[in-house]
Formats: C-alpha cells, sequence, structure tokens
C-alpha cells in the first residue's frame, strides 16, 4: 500500500481542512488561520404607534389596573378570613378528596396567613402587568390554564396535604414570559424574560421538593403548563414592526417582475 510522505502529509492536510471542516464548523480559511463568521441577529423594529402610543400607554395602565384590582382583592379575602378567624384550609385544595375540588377555584385566593401573601404580592403585580400588557389575547388562555390546570394537576397527582396560595400564578407566568422571551424574535418579550430571569430567577428551586412547607406540586404543574402555553401561543401577540418605504418598493419591484411578460 503506497503511503504518504511526511512532506506530503503536511501539504495536504490544510487543503482538507479548508474542504471539509471548514464549512461543517462555520469558518472561512484565511491564509494559514481561519476567521470565524458571525452573522448578526437580526430584531425587528416593533411600530411605535403599537408600543409607544397614547394607545399602548392605555392598554399598559389597564394591565397595571386590573393587576392590582388583583392583588387588592386577595388582600382584602385574608384580612377578612383574619378578622373573623377563618381558617384557609377549606378553600384549599386536598388531593383526591370530594371537599378539596372547591379548592381547584378558590385556593389562589387563599393564604396561610399575611406572611404567605406579602411573599407572593410584588410577584403578582408585576408578573400579571407584564402578561396582560405584553401578551393580552394569549392570557385569555394562560391565565384560566393556569389556575385550574395547576389546581386540577395537584388535586390528582399531588401529595397528601392542603395545597393553597396564588404562588402557583407566579410559576405559571413567570415561565411563560420567560420562555416567550426565548423563543420570539420581539424585543419587549426579550427584555421581558431577562428582567424575569433576573428578578425570578431563584424560584427554579421552589419546583423541586426541598422545603415540605411550600406547595411544590403547584410550582411545578403552573411552571410545566406556562412552558407549553409559550411553545403554542408563540404567533399570538407579535407587534407590527416597522416597514419602510423602500422595503414596500423592493416588494413591488419583485411583484412587477414576476408577472411581466417573458
Amino acid at each position: 500500500m503506497n503511503r504518504l510522505s511526511p512532506a506530503g502529509r503536511r501539504a495536504i492536510l490544510p487543503a482538507l481542512k479548508s474542504a471539509v471542516v471548514a464549512p461543517i464548523i462555520g469558518i472561512r480559511p484565511f491564509g494559514r488561520a481561519a476567521v470565524a463568521r458571525a452573522e448578526p441577529m437580526h430584531l425587528p423594529t416593533p411600530d411605535p404607534s403599537y408600543t409607544a402610543s397614547a394607545p399602548a400607554r392605555a392598554r399598559f395602565r389597564l394591565a397595571a389596573a386590573l393587576s392590582l384590582g388583583f392583588v387588592a382583592l386577595v388582600w382584602a379575602l385574608q384580612t377578612v378570613n383574619w378578622a373573623l378567624g377563618l381558617d384557609a384550609a377549606p378553600f384549599g385544595v386536598r388531593p383526591r378528596t370530594i371537599e378539596g375540588l372547591s379548592g381547584i377555584v378558590f385556593a389562589p385566593l387563599s393564604h396561610g396567613g399575611f406572611e404567605h401573601l406579602i411573599a407572593n404580592t410584588i410577584p403578582l403585580a408585576v408578573l400579571g402587568t407584564a402578561m396582560l400588557h405584553l401578551y393580552p389575547r394569549s392570557s385569555r388562555v394562560v391565565l384560566p390554564w393556569v389556575w385550574l390546570g395547576s389546581g386540577a394537576a395537584v388535586w390528582m397527582f399531588g401529595r397528601d396535604a392542603i395545597h393553597v396560595g396564588a404562588s402557583g400564578l407566579i410559576y405559571g407566568l413567570t415561565a411563560y414570559i420567560f420562555v416567550a422571551g426565548l423563543i420570539r424574535r420581539d424585543r419587549r418579550a426579550i427584555a421581558a424574560s431577562l428582567a424575569v430571569a433576573f428578578l425570578y430567577g431563584s424560584a427554579v428551586w421552589g419546583v423541586m421538593p426541598i422545603r415540605r412547607a411550600d406547595s411544590w406540586e403547584t410550582h411545578l404543574a403552573a411552571a410545566i403548563i406556562g412552558v407549553v402555553l409559550a411553545v403554542l401561543l408563540r404567533r399570538r401577540d407579535v407587534p407590527p414592526k416597522i416597514v419602510y418605504s423602500w422595503e414596500q418598493e423592493g416588494d413591488a419591484d419583485l411583484s412587477t417582475d414576476a408577472t411581466a411578460p417573458r
């Protein structure tokens, strides 16, 4: 069998790298070195009439008002329970019991105490506002599914305990906003995703059975629902992008060329 001499191997290896390896890993040979080509990711610019106009500011105020209104409702219910000496247990989810079915609806409105409610107050206001403002059409699907779906999952699969609190909403909205920012080419969605990761990234430990006093089953079920819905609803609530005049002219030229007789 014929073999290449050392000089021949030294001569053929650079050619093999240029012809085979470089196209695979995406580099362009340049002399004896290789220069990587990094293509910048293009993010379309959203139309200011949709994101920075008076109607947009009105939508933000409405989202904030609805979120703060819900927080106020939860505080009012907790205050009434405290004043009347009522226990939150009858309103919680009790897995695989008939009386625990009502908790699927009422558990997010009930809390184990003011300390529990205080911990949920700011996340509910922030995440609720972000969800309603950035994803108004998706919110009609996400909020009911996170609210009822996580409670139903806990009722079917949760451990024998009483599960109360709005933390399921927090985990579901956190998961949705974070994942939506990862898969959408939308600057606002990406910014919201980064903000959520910075503010509530440590909440990921809440989906694990580390603290037995926390309903990690609710957290996990709500987070899974949020992730799935973020993928399924990724084409909803996409802000219109700016279309420049030269882009319209280019499209017109292409359509003219396509219909021109040949």
